[in-house]
């Protein structure tokens, strides 16, 4: 099966509208025969994947990330005053990170997308994006920070949206396997560089420290967010053509959410270097 993102490798029915060697553009379901002869491998007009269901599914999650993000700001209250919340603060990012990853993981290797993972997924990662939001205005004294970064991540998700429909970009099966094994290569190399300064090897975050070579990286990982956003874009666009299930608009939304978080993350991580520098 060739998806457009890792986390949509285990789609059922991409495996059922595809050979292995066909590209997404050759995803076909037949939707000739009328209602009476559907079967459950065929599905009906009425229960088909669309932008629509799309957008809609991708609201409720980014409502959720949204709105566990904004809960747990406001109850971590004041970092600067209250030694016990900073503490707290970095508890509930650990955890939603932690528990985020594992919740990716599952999300990403089931057959058939439940909706009730995708969404535990977003209230997780909302904990996590609030906790660290917090932590890093506090940081840096600017609390706007956060309104910045949001804007920022507006920005590239309609600049990326935008290029790739009035460019026509064409996701190439090169392409894919570059930007994802990119990806996965950066993830991994990410996870080192934390368990090594976990254990005092790195100084200062080693990779993801808040300084020039930090910078660096975080520049790199917008670069490879963005390409993933283009990789959203066509499995969306390529899944809506080969008439996926409604179902798998989940699948999609959970793409997009992932590749918004870690776009924000790394957007925030930017402004604050250049704002701990000034």
């Amino acid at each position: 099966m060739r998806s457009n993102n890792p986390v949509f490798a285990r789609s059922e029915e991409f495996n059922r509208a595809t050979t292995p060697y066909s590209d997404p553009s050759q995803w076909t379901i037949d939707l000739s025969g009328d209602a009476g002869s559907t079967t459950s491998e065929t599905p009906t007009r009425t229960d088909r994947m669309t932008i629509d269901t799309v957008v809609e599914k991708t609201g409720i999650t980014l409502g959720l990330v949204a709105a566990a993000a904004a809960v747990t700001w406001f109850l971590l209250g004041d970092l600067a005053v209250d030694e016990g919340a900073v503490a707290r603060a970095y508890a509930f990012a650990m955890g939603g990170a932690i528990i985020g990853l594992g919740l990716s993981l599952v999300n990403s290797f089931k057959k058939v997308v439940n909706p009730a993972f995708v969404m535990a997924y977003a209230l997780v990662e909302g904990v996590f994006v609030g906790a660290f939001s917090k932590i890093i205005s506090t940081w840096v004294g600017q609390p706007s920070i956060v309104f910045q970064a949001v804007l920022g991540t507006i920005i590239a998700f309609a600049g990326t949206l935008a290029a790739y429909k009035f460019f026509n970009i064409q996701v190439t099966d090169k392409f894919r396997r570059v930007v994802t094994i990119s990806v996965f290569a950066f993830v991994g190399v990410v996870l080192v560089n934390f368990v090594l300064s976990m254990f005092g090897v790195f100084e200062s975050g080693g990779l993801r420290g808040f300084n020039t070579l930090g910078l660096i990286v975080s520049a790199i990982a917008v670069v490879l967010a963005v390409f993933m956003l283009i990789l959203d874009f066509d499995y969306v666009e390529q899944g809506v053509a080969a008439g996926l299930p409604q179902r798998e608009s989940w699948r999609a939304a959970f793409g997009l959410t992932v590749t918004l978080i870690w776009l924000y993350i790394e957007i925030l991580r930017i402004l604050a270097i250049f704002a701990n520098n000034d």
